[in-house]
């Protein structure tokens, strides 16, 4: 009984291990072409792209020999038989990086300025709101021949997406370089790594069974804004804390609570998300008007926008996508890649928040478990 068991357990084993062997190459098999915008395409340009590509980051392209790279990063587009260099990427500019520009109160705290200044603000060149966020501080490469764990890596710490390049012409085997140069490249996100893995559950043996709690994914930091939060106080809230998303909770009797700030959401009644991706979708004249409602409204306007349609069969977030904390991860992950959400809220029996599972935490937990499964094989 014994002996069958031990064979079952090494079977188990050889087949996770063969799942690491994988690479970001193999994560990218039916990963379409680069979508882009020039340096010189206008915030209004940069958003519209973001909306037909149904997409929350893009990267920003520029004449080589003009720009420093992002972090002092040199990520260069050369031809594939001359190798002359055509492009080089300078930056990733994402929706926070947007949200961040559009929050900038260096005009005026006054709201009817606010929406005044939007359509101004709208006609900067994209290259100017690069970094913003944190995230856009550094570009990075993945080279495809990269194994999974090392690419957990990254995106455990943080990083939510990557360029590779797919015919690489720098001599590195392997991982994350700041320096690349190539005649195409695709883009690997965290999203697209969650993936992967759920189609290949079965070679990760029992840890997709461990409770989100029990493996060490559950973040119980966890701000909100409340139902009485205006959009565009939500958005400054996110530009504040370098958030991409927040729970909308129903607001407090406390005559003293301030709504045009995060309050701590633990222990409160969540009933929605206000995501800077909400605003991807908002066309200068509609944002000039969403902008002084409540943001729960505002997400309910955005819920049944045709922007928002589903893509490859994918619902749109209308409702608070939320779990338990004896969910189990695998559960998470369906709950994530099936609804195209970055984040899942957590919340008690009663129905109030305990905190959240984020894309980060899931491949940081993961990622720790499939090494110590490595140290006792």
């Amino acid at each position: 009984m014994q002996q069958r068991k031990d064979e079952q357990e090494a079977t188990a084993a050889k087949t996770t291990l063969r799942l690491l062997e994988k690479t970001v190459k193999d994560m990218l098999v039916d990963q379409g072409r680069l979508v882009e915008v020039p340096y010189t395409a206008t915030l209004g340009d940069t958003m519209n792209a973001l909306v037909a590509n149904k997409v929350v980051a893009l990267p920003v392209a520029a004449p080589p020999g003009q720009w420093i790279g992002a972090g002092g990063s040199m990520i260069l587009e050369s031809d594939k038989q001359t190798g002359a260099v055509r492009k080089h990427y300078i930056g990733m500019v994402t929706m926070l990086d947007i949200v961040a520009y559009i929050a900038d109160d260096d005009c005026s705290n006054d709201q009817t300025t606010d929406v005044a200044n939007l359509e101004k603000k709208m006609m900067v060149p994209v290259s100017s709101i690069i970094g913003r966020s944190f995230e856009g501080l550094s570009l990075w490469t993945l080279n495809p021949n990269t194994n999974i764990l090392d690419c957990m890596e990254l995106f455990s710490k943080g990083i939510h997406r990557a360029l590779v390049p797919m015919d690489s012409q720098m001599e590195n085997i392997q991982g994350v370089e700041l320096v690349e140069s190539a005649s195409s490249y695709k883009m690997l996100t965290q999203m697209d790594l969650l993936k992967f893995l759920k189609d290949h559950a079965s070679e990760l043996g029992e840890i997709l069974s461990s409770s989100i709690k029990e493996i060490g994914c559950l973040n119980q930091n966890v701000y909100a804004i409340t139902d009485r939060t205006k959009v565009i106080d939500a958005i400054k809230c996110l530009r504040t804390a370098l958030l991409n998303a927040v729970p909308i909770v129903e607001s407090s009797n406390d005559f003293e609570e301030d709504h045009r700030q995060l309050v701590d959401g633990k222990g409160r009644k969540p009933i929605g998300t206000f995501s800077a991706t909400d605003l991807r979708g908002c066309h200068l004249s509609a944002l000039q008007t969403w902008l002084p409602l409540r943001a729960l409204e505002f997400t309910e306007l955005v819920s049944r926008s045709p922007l928002f349609a589903p893509k490859e069969g994918v619902s749109a977030p209308k409702k608070m996508v939320s779990c338990q904390p004896q969910a189990s991860l695998a559960e998470v992950i369906e709950k994530i890649v099936s609804k195209h959400v970055h984040r899942v809220w957590v919340v008690d029996e009663q129905g109030l928040l305990a905190g959240l599972v984020s894309l980060t935490d899931i491949v940081g937990a993961l990622r720790v478990s499939l090494l110590s499964k490595i140290d006792v094989m």
